[in-house]
């Protein structure tokens, strides 16, 4: 028979908190009001809420945990939970442990709560017990202003832009309000913001507005974290600024728009390509920033291991044939092509290319921007590339069949084409291109080689030999690895002033898939992508999720991360 579990009121008394005839007066008070004990015994005094919550944590066999401890506090992950879920139910997230997520709640008895967040974040949860009143101040302090880890704590809206806005405000077309006058409030706080998130290495900023509030983020390392809440008055002059700089029609808030920003921070010259889009409360602005080093950083800072770098440097130097890189937006894929043009430009090879749009100014390269509005498409452009006698095409992207099999023909008569396409993996390239409508024999024949890749953070160089504690066996699963050959090898990230959630920077995980007779027979007869990655692996191919694994056990990056980026990879073995 199963023991029955001590009741709230034996537990005070016997931790000397109170007496049973406290007890029995709040249990009177409990029956009169409605509410449980524990209330009735704030409600009269008789206990704090921090007592009353340890009782409750030793009835219910859980931990209690002070968020005001420093070593607690500084374990607070409120990225973990969604905001929305964190409000309603104030829940907290204190990472993970054992494969565990730690959740901080105030209410033990609260199932259905488990069970949401079981149920969302797919993990099992080990509940924590914290005061209802710290777990609001923190949460409603996120709200005003506390920052995740790495961002300015203060908000980028100061008092004297906010009486400004305030008394000049129309809030029907903004126009008093000066948005190009550099002694203009707003302009201020937009100059802040892009300078800001340059130097905090962002490669995108997101304005989004929202029903009562317009949010700010920066996206670093690949993961977007929210910087400000700007006041809703404030949306229509600040996105009207942005505009302005990158040269759209501020009167037209229909249609998507794109543009491009030029200033220079700390004398570096930083380009911003923007994007406005409709959205339903109001428009959505992202802001790309290009800089210009970004991609001159070396094939060797790629992070190709040796082996597959060999390869690479192979490839590039063939005299002819198409060279693909595939992955979804934001692998860097244009990155690696530059890098590898970079290594190619020299004064004996005429190089030209074609994009949608232009992201970086190569000196010595001919580089063509895509303006569809006047006819000059990805076709037109690489049917006069042909016309120039190039040595090296490259396409910035392979989107149809047309642009497909003119990029095919320049690589059948003597060209070197790079381009990319949008699939998840190497072998996938070859189904896609036939699925365009291009002849299996043309793709065939014409491909040299496809290299899939994805951006893994790496961590920080304050990173510590993760413990078993630490390693979440399911990650490790996920990549192939045994705890007994993850331990003594694996890293864990520590958070730094420098790298507050330890990791710094990013490289790629690559799988390179070169064509065989074999692989070219199998795509001849439109065989399955299954089929073409079991001959390309037969070959020697190292795919994704191996090339992450060594990343791992070189202490490049952790096991959660390389499972996050290359997971699809992981199902089909």
């Amino acid at each position: 028979m199963a023991r029955s579990r001590k009741k709230l009121g034996e537990i005070l008394v016997a931790q000397g908190v109170i007496t049973p005839e406290q007890v029995e007066q709040a249990l009177n008070k409990s029956k009169e009001d409605g509410t449980r004990i524990g209330e009735a015994l704030k409600a009269l005094g008789f206990a704090d809420a921090k007592q009353v919550l340890k009782a409750l944590a030793a009835q219910h066999g859980i931990k209690y945990v002070d968020l005001t401890n420093e070593k607690i506090a500084a374990l607070i992950d409120k990225s973990a939970i969604d905001e929305s879920v964190m409000k309603k139910h104030l829940v907290l997230s204190l990472g993970k442990s054992g494969g565990k997520m730690r959740v901080a709640l105030h209410d033990p008895m609260d199932l259905e709560v488990l069970d949401n967040l079981r149920f969302r974040l797919n993990t099992d949860i080990e509940p924590l017990l914290a005061t209802k009143e710290q777990l609001r101040d923190i949460i409603q302090g996120s709200e005003a202003g506390d920052s995740p880890a790495g961002m300015p704590k203060e908000s980028l809206v100061t008092d004297s832009i906010d009486r400004t806005i305030d008394r000049s405000v129309d809030r029907s077309m903004d126009r008093s309000i000066d948005v190009s006058s550099e002694d203009s409030p707003v302009v201020k706080l937009v100059d802040r913001i892009l300078e800001e998130a340059v130097n905090m290495r962002t490669s995108d900023i997101h304005v989004e507005p929202m029903h009562d509030r317009v949010r700010l983020r920066y996206r670093i390392d690949g993961v977007c974290i929210e910087r400000d809440n700007l006041p809703k008055r404030m949306q229509n002059s600040v996105l009207s600024r942005l505009k302005l700089m990158a040269a759209m029609n501020i009167a037209e808030k229909r249609v998507p728009q794109d543009g491009r920003i030029k200033i220079h921070v700390d004398e570096v010259p930083i380009d911003f390509r923007v994007s406005a889009c409709p959205a339903y409360h109001g428009e959505s602005v992202v802001l790309r920033i290009l800089r210009p080093d970004a991609v001159r950083i070396g094939l060797e800072n790629l992070g190709f291991e040796k082996e597959n770098l060999d390869v690479f440097n192979r490839i590039i130097r063939r005299p002819n044939g198409i060279f693909l890189v595939t992955g979804p937006t934001g692998s860097g894929k244009t990155t690696t092509l530059y890098s590898a043009l970079d290594v190619l430009n020299r004064p004996d090879r005429k190089i030209i290319t074609a994009e949608d749009p232009v992201e970086y100014n190569f000196e010595g390269i001919n580089q063509c921007q895509v303006r569809d509005d006047i006819g000059l498409t990805f076709p037109a452009i690489l049917r006069s590339m042909l016309r120039q006698a190039p040595n090296i095409i490259l396409v910035g992207e392979i989107r149809d069949r047309e642009v497909g099999e003119i990029a095919i023909q320049a690589a059948l008569t003597g060209h070197l084409v790079f381009s990319t396409l949008h699939t998840n993996d190497a072998p996938s390239a070859m189904t896609r291109l036939i699925d365009m409508g291009i002849k299996p024999f043309l793709v065939a024949s014409s491909i040299q080689a496809v290299m899939a890749q994805r951006l893994i953070r790496v961590l920080h160089k304050s990173k510590a030999l993760a413990e078993e504690s630490d390693l979440d066996p399911k990650y490790l699963n996920l990549i192939g690895l045994k705890m007994e050959d993850a331990l003594g090898k694996v890293y864990k990230p520590v958070p730094t002033d420098e790298a507050p959630n330890g990791f710094k920077g990013r490289k790629a995980i690559f799988e390179m898939m070169l064509m065989n007779s074999d692989i070219r027979e199998l795509t001849f007869r439109k065989a399955q992508a299954t089929d073409i990655r079991r001959a390309a692996v037969a070959a020697g191919m190292s795919q994704l999720v191996e090339d992450g694994r060594r990343k791992v056990l070189n202490g490049v990056t952790t096991p959660e991360e390389i499972a996050r980026v290359s997971q699809f990879e992981t199902g089909a073995h």
